[in-house]
This record gives structure tokens, C-alpha cells and sequence, in this order.
């Protein structure tokens, strides 16, 4: 949780813990990128499409900054969700070295609208890997360095 107003910070436990099925208590530190705001990480363990689950779970708050990542395992690819208040919620498939792994039928989409809206292809790739989501979090990912992090395990 990149940043969370702190009145909200009792509802993002509620909705993690209601995901993973367990209890959760994160520790809250102020996110100097945003006065005002509180910030907490934290590790996790599921099984497949459980970040999809958190990252559902959080989105419907439009003052929150977070970023939800899966690793790839046998059985599935990994994913990252990225949200900001102004770009609303970002998803990409990752391989097993972290790469965003693009579908075609999403570059093919690229490449129509660099050709028939007023876009370059450029643009529309930065988009498919997120640029702009990476844009607006790497200040509030910096204010991090150092925090302390949480470790959420689960039996799966």
C-alpha cells in the first residue's frame, strides 16, 4: 500500500484479511510523498488469482496507491496490478524473470490505434507495460526505502 488515507488504513486490513482468510494487522508509517497519507507493505501467500482477489478488494477506494504483485508458478503466469487515484488500476501477466509478457492481440490494438487515433506507437506501448502507473508510484516507492515489511504466509 503505496499510500492510504489514514482513516481508511482499518478497511485495507479488513479487505486483505478478507481475501486471504486470516487476520491482518499491518504496520502504518506516514508516506512523506503525500502528507497526510500512511503507507504499509506487506508479503503474502496464496494460490493462484489471489492477487487478482486483493487487488479487486482495494480498487473500489479511489484515494488509495497500491500495487499488488504474484509471482509465476507451475500451474500459473504471475500478474501485477498497479492503482492510482487519476490512472485507476493497471494489470499485466508476468513471466518467470518479471518481464510484462504482452498477449498479441493487445499489440495488434496498439498498432491500430497508433495508426488511426491521434497516438504514436510509442505511446501505446509505454501504456501496455504500465509506464505511466510506474510514473506516478516510483515517488511513493522511494518514500518507502527502509519501511518495515510484513510477512502474510498462508497454508495452501
Amino acid at each position: 500500500m503505496h499510500s492510504a488515507p489514514r482513516a481508511l488504513c482499518p478497511h485495507v486490513e479488513w479487505a486483505v484479511a478478507g481475501v486471504l482468510g486470516t487476520r491482518v494487522s499491518l504496520d502504518w508509517i506516514r508516506q512523506p510523498a503525500a502528507p497526510g497519507t500512511w503507507r504499509s507493505e506487506f508479503s503474502w501467500q496464496g494460490q493462484a488469482g489471489t492477487a487478482s482477489k486483493l487487488a479487486s478488494a482495494l480498487r473500489g477506494w479511489q484515494m488509495l496507491r497500491f500495487e499488488v504483485t504474484s509471482e509465476p508458478c507451475p500451474t500459473a503466469e504471475g500478474e501485477r496490478y498497479s492503482c492510482t487515484p487519476d490512472l485507476g488500476i493497471f494489470h499485466a501477466v508476468t513471466g518467470i524473470h518479471g518481464d510484462i509478457l504482452i498477449p498479441e492481440d493487445r499489440l495488434r490494438a496498439a498498432l491500430v490505434r497508433s495508426r488511426t487515433e491521434d497516438t504514436d506507437l510509442e505511446s501505446e506501448i509505454a501504456r501496455l507495460l504500465g509506464k505511466p502507473w510506474d510514473d506516478e508510484l516510483e515517488p511513493f516507492r522511494y518514500a518507502g526505502e527502509g519501511a518495515p515489511v510484513r510477512w502474510l504466509h498462508q497454508v495452501v
